[in-house]
Formats: structure tokens, C-alpha cells, sequence
């Protein structure tokens, strides 16, 4: 039995519970802890009462946490979000004593395959973090950490807990959406977990994270029904910035990151996300913002401007075409 943990909003909801599907349709057995950022993110997952789920109300979460409250007064939405990432964990070992080990893990991951071989490579380790790996293309963005907060584990050791606190107690004090010195939200500080912690691992296995950041680095292939990440399979993709434009239509952020994703990448990998998207999402796109009043003029110079994005991202292979089921 694995124990994983993650956090998210009404927004985020359809990308948690492809997250969710993925792990079961792993053959992984686990428990899911969810944090709802927000009132309808956490009756929704009520409503669903998905096996191994355990919903976790904001304000039960923050109940008595004086810390974290203060925090909250001078963060953004997204700020607070960054900020509340290691109480998380540790709000789920101290609510849960039968948790040996607990694992963070972002929303908008996506599983391939068992995670077993992350968990052998962590075998008795008490923190278990990965490293971007950066593409040449990307080392300038090691500047806003060398590791990921994708996936995070901590044991109920000494050792772990200690890591752990560490961060929470960081995060309270400093957790913005910016770079400034060694810091940069709640991601910059597993820089230091090697040297100023024992029992830290950084997991070496290629099909851990793999995410548009990294993907340069790598022979993606099929084979055997499996992806591969050159020889190894792979276990997760990091969407990070994936969005659905339209209900045909998605932008993979790939651009972001100077990559093109591959016909393999596309049908492998970006297809059965979608797919899960689609499967998991009530409403075909969800917009934000509201109309506003607009010149005839206006409208149509902002179509235009629309319609140019969208032939330059599908011309750039950045954006994604969904054309009766077809990952195009």
C-alpha cells in the first residue's frame, strides 16, 4: 500500500482525478489524500467518493494552524498554495499514525506505469526528491531550483521529520512566486536537503518526471506497449501548463520549454491525457473572466489575434489537434 498525497482547486479537479485513474489504472494500491483549496473542489470529490480518497476541507486543514493563517494573510492565491505544500504531508502524518511514508505529489502528474521502481530506488531513505534535469536548452531555469516538488516523499523517521519541519517552517517564513537569492517558492530549498540532511535520495530513474523540461534529453519510444524514456519505462509525465483551449484543441507548453513534441510523444503520451482530461472533465471548457461590452471592431481585431495564436501553435506542433477521439 502506497500513501500519496496532493493539493488543488475546482480548476484543477479534472487534472487530480486523471491523476487518481492513472495510479488505478497502474494496479497500484493506494491511498490518496486531498487537499481542496476551495469549497466546490471538495464537495465535488465528495459526490465522487473515489475508493482510497480521503478529501481534506481547507478549513480543516487549517484549523488551529495560527502559522499558516498568518501566512496566508500576505501570500497570493497561488503563493498560499506553494506555501501550504509541506504542511500537507505532515498534517497527514500527524492525523494518520498507521503512514510510514508519505508522498507529495502536483496535481497535474500523470502515470504510465507502477511506480514500484521509484519506491525500490527510495528502498530505506528517509526523503526521496527528483531533479528537473534541465535540457541544455533549459539550464538558465535552474534558477528556480534543481529539484522538483512534483513528487516528494518523507518517512516517519527522525530524519525525515526533521526535513520536513525544516520546510514547512521555511515556507511559512518565505514562500513567494519569485526568485530572490537561494529562494524561489516552496522548490528552492530542496537544494540544500543533500548537505544539510541525512537520509536524502535523488531518485535517478528517467521515467520519474519526465516533464517538457527534461524531454530533450531522451529517446522517447513505444515498445511493447510501453513508453519508453530510452531504456527505462516511463513511470509519470509532469503536464505543467497544459490547457485546453478549445474541446478540439489543447496547448501542451511544450513551446515554453523549445521542444516539439514528437508523433510518438503525441500519440503515447499527450493522447491518453487527453483522453483522461475529457473522461474526467463535466463541462467542455472552462473559461474564466466574464464578457465584456465590445466595438464590432473590437470583436473582430480579437478573433483575428485568436486565430493567429492558434495557426502559429499548430504550426509550431505546440498546440494539439483532438479530431474524433485523434491525437493529430
Amino acid at each position: 500500500m502506497y500513501h500519496f498525497c496532493t493539493l488543488f482547486d475546482q480548476n484543477y479537479l479534472p487534472r487530480a482525478r486523471s491523476l487518481y485513474e492513472s495510479l488505478r489504472a497502474c494496479g497500484t494500491e493506494f491511498r490518496l489524500w486531498a487537499l481542496c483549496m476551495d469549497a466546490p473542489s471538495y464537495e465535488a470529490l465528495r459526490e465522487l467518493r473515489l475508493p482510497g480518497v480521503e478529501p481534506i476541507a481547507l478549513a480543516d486543514f487549517e484549523h488551529a494552524d495560527v502559522e499558516l493563517l498568518t501566512a496566508k494573510n500576505d501570500r497570493s492565491r497561488a503563493e498560499y498554495f506553494f506555501t501550504c505544500t509541506p504542511s500537507l504531508p505532515l498534517y497527514v502524518l500527524e492525523h494518520w499514525p498507521e503512514v510510514d511514508l508519505i508522498t507529495y505529489l502536483d496535481a497535474d502528474l500523470f502515470f504510465f506505469s507502477h511506480p514500484q521502481p521509484i519506491f525500490e530506488e527510495l528502498a530505506n531513505a528517509s526523503v526521496g526528491i527528483i531533479a528537473h534535469r534541465f535540457s541544455w536548452l533549459n539550464q538558465s531555469r535552474r534558477r528556480f531550483g534543481i529539484y522538483n516538488v512534483g513528487w516528494v516523499s518523507f518517512r516517519r523517521d527522525e530524519d525525515g521529520l526533521r526535513c520536513l519541519r525544516w520546510w514547512r517552517e521555511r515556507c511559512i517564513e518565505w514562500c513567494y512566486d519569485r526568485v530572490e537569492g537561494n529562494r524561489y517558492a516552496d522548490q528552492k530549498y530542496l537544494d540544500e536537503w543533500l548537505e544539510r540532511f541525512r537520509g536524502v535520495r535523488a531518485v535517478e530513474h528517467k521515467g520519474a518526471n519526465l516533464a517538457p523540461w527534461n524531454i530533450a534529453n531522451y529517446q522517447i519510444r513505444e515498445r511493447d506497449g510501453r513508453v519508453m524514456v530510452d531504456e527505462d519505462p516511463l513511470v509519470f509525465f509532469h503536464f505543467q501548463g497544459f490547457q485546453q483551449i478549445r474541446p478540439w484543441l489543447y496547448n501542451s507548453n511544450f513551446g515554453l520549454y523549445g521542444v516539439r513534441p514528437s508523433s510518438a510523444v503525441r500519440r503515447a503520451v499527450i493522447g491518453p491525457y487527453i483522453r483522461a482530461l475529457q473522461e474526467s472533465t463535466q463541462a467542455g471548457v472552462l473559461r474564466r473572466g466574464v464578457r465584456q461590452a465590445s466595438s464590432y471592431r473590437g470583436i473582430v481585431l480579437r478573433r483575428l489575434r485568436r486565430l493567429v495564436r492558434l495557426v502559429l501553435g499548430v504550426a509550431a506542433q505546440e498546440y494539439v489537434l483532438v479530431v474524433r477521439g485523434r491525437v493529430l
